[in-house]
């Protein structure tokens, strides 16, 4: 049967812990995701990267392996910041790529089929039914993301030992910053976007639209101004500012502080989060 089929029912049975109660959304979306081959594939496809970066650091340390290759460690790629943010660039781009395909299903069917009423009738509130489904795009990038690069770091420093560790510290907590900002930014714009367009098409393509409408937008402003400060409204830009700050890498010359640059990104999950919460309520106000 049709979940807009289903009458009213309040709910009488036992009641699970709160964290219980947001993870059954988790585990059913997650149970959908891996009955498609389609998807396994892809994100089995997506580890190809952190293979090639474990190959590369692993050679620097294989004499007998660069003299099969003809190589030397000078002509390898050198193990530091640029090198790990390479590699995160590829894999927040492709979990990017997931996040806006498999995003849409997980809200806009609920409300296109009017079953939000169905799921909040039970000890099941708002947020449980937002954190389910954030947890479901977390969870996806972050195994894209900052699961295989860390790895990348603890390889490169069981190899190179612990004063490459010590000096290096700073990358390791650049992975994860940067990791967890990219994560919280796309899962709440793609949730956002999906409940507010709840034709799934429409829904992927107007998150990828995002990315080029603000960053458009921030153009046009310091172009017509002639200032910088229009970098706030540009999503990829602002974190590019984070990722060279966090990795040491110089900046570019209309970077803005990182301070601005954080506020921006914490303001734009709010409007996002906001966004998300107007929509997910058990009722609808038609006007006529």
């Amino acid at each position: 049967m049709a979940v807009y089929r289903r009458r009213y029912q309040a709910f009488d049975g036992g009641l699970a812990s709160r964290g219980a109660r947001a993870l059954v959304f988790t585990r059913y979306a997650f149970r959908e995701l891996l009955a498609s081959r389609l998807f396994v594939l892809f994100f089995a496809m997506c580890f190809a990267a952190p293979l090639v970066g474990a190959a590369i650091i692993y050679l620097r340390f294989n004499p007998l392996g660069l003299k099969a290759l003809q190589t030397t460690v000078n002509q390898l790629i050198p193990i530091d910041g640029n090198f790990f943010l390479r590699f995160l660039i590829i894999q927040t781009s492709l979990g990017s790529f997931l996040a806006a395909i498999i995003g849409p299903g997980l809200v806009a069917p609920d409300l296109a089929n009017n079953a939000l009423p169905l799921y909040l009738s039970r000890p099941v509130g708002r947020s449980d039914y937002i954190a389910g489904k954030l947890a479901v795009l977390v969870g996806v990038m972050s195994i894209l993301t900052w699961i295989p690069i860390m790895l990348l770091f603890a390889l490169q420093s069981g190899l190179a030992g612990w004063s490459w560790f010590a000096a290096n510290l700073r990358i390791a907590v650049g992975i994860m910053s940067c990791s967890a900002l990219w994560i919280a930014v796309v899962s709440l714009l793609t949730l956002a976007v999906a409940a507010w367009v709840r034709w799934r098409p429409i829904a992927t393509l107007s998150v990828f639209g995002y990315f080029f409408v603000s960053a458009a937008i921030g153009t046009l402003i310091n172009e017509t101004l002639d200032a910088t400060w229009g970098g706030v409204f540009n999503l990829a830009k602002l974190m590019r500012f984070l990722w060279t700050d966090f990795f040491a890498i110089p900046q570019l010359e209309d970077a803005l502080p990182t301070g601005v640059s954080l506020a921006a990104i914490a303001v734009t999950c709010l409007v996002f989060l906001a966004m998300l919460v107007r929509r997910v309520r058990a009722y609808e106000v038609v006007r006529s």
